[in-house]
C-alpha cells in the first residue's frame, strides 16, 4: 500500500471542540421508568418492528403508559435496515394518525433511526430526501423543533440512542446513505441490558462489531484541533477526535473486550449482556460527537448492492448484509491505512482489546481475530463481492463524504480501491 498522505494544516485551526449526548437511565429494569420520562405528553406513538413486538417488550412498554393515562398507539412494521421507502410508510402513517406529543423506539438501530426520521417528517416540512445527506439528497436542515423522543434498544450495536444519525438504503441508488443533524438526537436512552437476551448469536455479532468499530473510527479520527476554526452556527456534531469522545470510546472498547465474545458465545451470560449494552451506549456518545471515517464510508455501498447474501439469524424475505458486519469487512485493511496518521492511537487501541506487539498490523490482527471468533465471514467475497465490483464500491465509499472527511489521512479513490481489495 502506498505512503499516506497527511491533513493538510488549517491556515486558523480549530480550538473549540462540542459535545452532547441524551439524558441516560441504564439498569436491569431501566425499561419501567419510560412512563415518568414522558409525564405530560398525553398522545404517544411506539415505534419498533415485528421481531421485537413479538418479544412483548413494546406492548410492556405501551401497558405501561395506559395505566399512566397516556393514549398509546403502536407502529410494528419498522424494516430492518431502513429504506426510503419503509421509512415513508411510517412516516405516512404516523402522519395519518397523529399529531403526536412524544415517540418512543423501541428495537435496535433500524427502528430507533424509523423513529428519528418519522419526528422529524411530522414535525418538519418537506420530503424525505429533501433532508437526506448532500450529494444524495438535500442535506436540508430542520426549521421546525421536534417532539421528544425516548429510545429504548433491544439491540446491543447501533448506539443510535445516543446518536444525531438515521441510516437508510435509498432503494433506486443502491446506495445506504443518512440523514445527520441535532435535533434528531433522542430525548431520552432507555437501556435495559434484560430486552437483548432474546438476540441471535449472528445478531449479536454484527451489533458488537458495530460497537467496536464506533469506539476504534471515533478513537482515530481526524483530531478536532486539525479542522479550520468554525464559527458557532457552522458547527456540527461530528466534531473530530477530542478529549471526551475518547474516553467513551477507551472505555467502550475494554467493556468489549471483556463481554463480547462471551456474549455471542451464550446469549443467557447476563454480565456479557450488561457490559455490551453499556459499550454500545459509551460507544455512541463518543462516535455521536467526534464521527466516524472509512469502515462506515465503505460499510454503505457494501450493504447497499448486496445481491444474494442472507445472514443467520435474521429477516430472509431480502437479501441482506447487517449494517455491523458490512462495517467490519473492510475495517482491518482500513486501520493499516490510517496507521500512519497516529500509530500510538492505533496500537493503544490494539492492546485495549487485547492485542500485544506493535506495528501497523497489529489492529487489524486483533480485529480480525475477533471476526473470526464471532463467526463473521472472512471477507468480501463471502458476501457475494468480487474484483469486478470494486469501482462500484468505490464510489458509493466516495459519496460519503461527510465521514470521509472524518477519516485522520487523506483519502482517494485509489485508497479505497486498495481497502477494498484487501477485504476480498
Amino acid at each position: 500500500m502506498s505512503v499516506t498522505r497527511p491533513l493538510p494544516i488549517p491556515d486558523r485551526a480549530e480550538s473549540v471542540f462540542t459535545y452532547a449526548a441524551p439524558t441516560l437511565v441504564y439498569g436491569s429494569g431501566a425499561i419501567n421508568d419510560v412512563p415518568h420520562a414522558l409525564r405530560g405528553h398525553d398522545r404517544v406513538l411506539i415505534i419498533t418492528d415485528a421481531g421485537v413486538a413479538a418479544t412483548g417488550a413494546p406492548e410492556r412498554v405501551a401497558e405501561s403508559l395506559r395505566v399512566a393515562g397516556h393514549e398509546v398507539h403502536v407502529f410494528a412494521d419498522s424494516h430492518v435496515e431502513p429504506t426510503d421507502a419503509s421509512l415513508q410508510q411510517a412516516i405516512n402513517a404516523a402522519r395519518d394518525r397523529g399529531p403526536w406529543d412524544a415517540f418512543v423506539a423501541v428495537g435496535g438501530g433500524s427502528s430507533i433511526d424509523t423513529a428519528k426520521a418519522v419526528n422529524l417528517l411530522t414535525t418538519n416540512p418537506g420530503a424525505l430526501l429533501d433532508y437526506v445527506n448532500a450529494p444524495i439528497g438535500g442535506g436540508q436542515a430542520p426549521t421546525q423543533p421536534l417532539k421528544p423522543l425516548v429510545a429504548v434498544p433491544t439491540t446491543t450495536g447501533t448506539g443510535s440512542e445516543s446518536t444525531t444519525i438515521c441510516v437508510l438504503d435509498v432503494l433506486d441508488r443502491h446506495v445506504k446513505t443518512g440523514i445527520s443533524h441535532a435535533r434528531l438526537r433522542p430525548t431520552l436512552a432507555v437501556v435495559d441490558p434484560d430486552l437483548t437476551t432474546s438476540q441471535p448469536p449472528m445478531v449479536t455479532a454484527s451489533a458488537g462489531l458495530d460497537i467496536l468499530c464506533h469506539a476504534l473510527e471515533s478513537y482515530t479520527a481526524r483530531p478536532y484541533t486539525s479542522f479550520e476554526a468554525k464559527s458557532a452556527e457552522q458547527r456540527v456534531p461530528y466534531c473530530g477526535a477530542n478529549p471526551v469522545s475518547d474516553m467513551w470510546a477507551q472505555r467502550a472498547l475494554s467493556l468489549m473486550a471483556e463481554s463480547f465474545v462471551a456474549a455471542v458465545r451464550n446469549g443467557d451470560d447476563a454480565r456479557a449482556r450488561a457490559d455490551m449494552a453499556l459499550a454500545a451506549t459509551l460507544a455512541g456518545m463518543g462516535f455521536g460527537n467526534a464521527g466516524v471515517h472509512i469502515p462506515h464510508a465503505n460499510a454503505y455501498p457494501i450493504a447497499g448492492r448486496v445481491r444474494e447474501y442472507r445472514p443467520s439469524g435474521y429477516p430472509h424475505e431480502e437479501p441482506l448484509i447487517p449494517h455491523g458486519m458490512a462495517v467490519a469487512l473492510t475495517a482491518p485493511a482500513a486501520f493499516r491505512l490510517t496507521f500512519e496518521a497516529s500509530p500510538e492511537r492505533h496500537m493503544r487501541a490494539a492492546r485495549l482489546l487485547g492485542g500485544s506487539g506493535d506495528g501497523p498490523d497489529l489492529l487489524p490482527t486483533v480485529l480480525r481475530r475477533i471476526m473470526d471468533d464471532v463467526g463473521i465471514p472472512a471477507g468480501l467475497h463471502e458476501v457475494g463481492y468480487t474484483e469486478a465490483d470494486i469501482p462500484n464500491l468505490v464510489e458509493g465509499s466516495m459519496a460519503q463524504q461527510r465521514l470521509l472527511a472524518l477519516a485522520p489521512v487523506e483519502v482517494d479513490s485509489d485508497d479505497l480501491a486498495r481497502v477494498f481489495r484487501e477485504s476480498l
